[in-house]
C-alpha cells in the first residue's frame, strides 16, 4: 500500500494478516485440553497478540529507531509462536499446517516493512 494510503494501521497489510493469524491462533487453541489453558493455550494466544499489538504500537512512533525496535518484538514473538505451533502439533492438540503458512507469511511481510522503514528514514 502506499504510503499516503496508510493512515491508520488496520491499512497495513501486514497488520491485516497478523490480525488473521491471531484469530486462527483462538480457533485452534479453543480445542486444546483444558489442562493448557494456563500453559500453551495462553503462551500462544499472548506471543500470537504481542506479532499484532507490537505492528501497531510501532505505527504511531515516529522515530525509525522506535518504529523498527517495535517490529523487531513482533519479529520476536512471530518465532516463539514459531516453536509453540511445532509443540501443538507434536503433542497432537491439532494441525498447524495453515497457521504455519500464514506465520510465514506475516514475516515475509513484517521483514518487508522493517526494512521499508530503515530504508526510508
Amino acid at each position: 500500500m502506499a504510503k499516503e494510503k496508510v493512515k491508520r494501521f488496520t491499512d497495513l497489510i501486514v497488520w491485516q494478516k497478523a490480525h488473521k493469524f491471531v484469530l486462527a491462533v483462538y480457533r485452534l487453541t479453543s480445542g486444546f485440553p483444558k489442562e493448557e489453558i494456563y500453559g500453551l493455550t495462553s503462551q500462544l494466544r499472548r506471543a500470537a497478540i504481542s506479532i499484532a499489538a507490537n505492528i501497531v504500537e510501532g505505527f504511531k512512533k515516529t522515530g525509525p529507531a522506535d518504529k523498527i525496535r517495535y517490529l523487531n518484538i513482533s519479529q520476536g514473538s512471530l518465532e516463539e509462536c514459531r516453536y509453540y505451533l511445532i509443540l501443538a502439533n507434536d503433542l497432537g492438540y491439532g494441525s498447524t499446517n495453515i497457521l504455519e503458512e500464514q506465520i510465514d507469511e506475516v514475516a515475509r511481510l513484517l521483514a518487508a516493512y522493517s526494512n521499508a522503514v530503515k530504508k526510508n528514514n
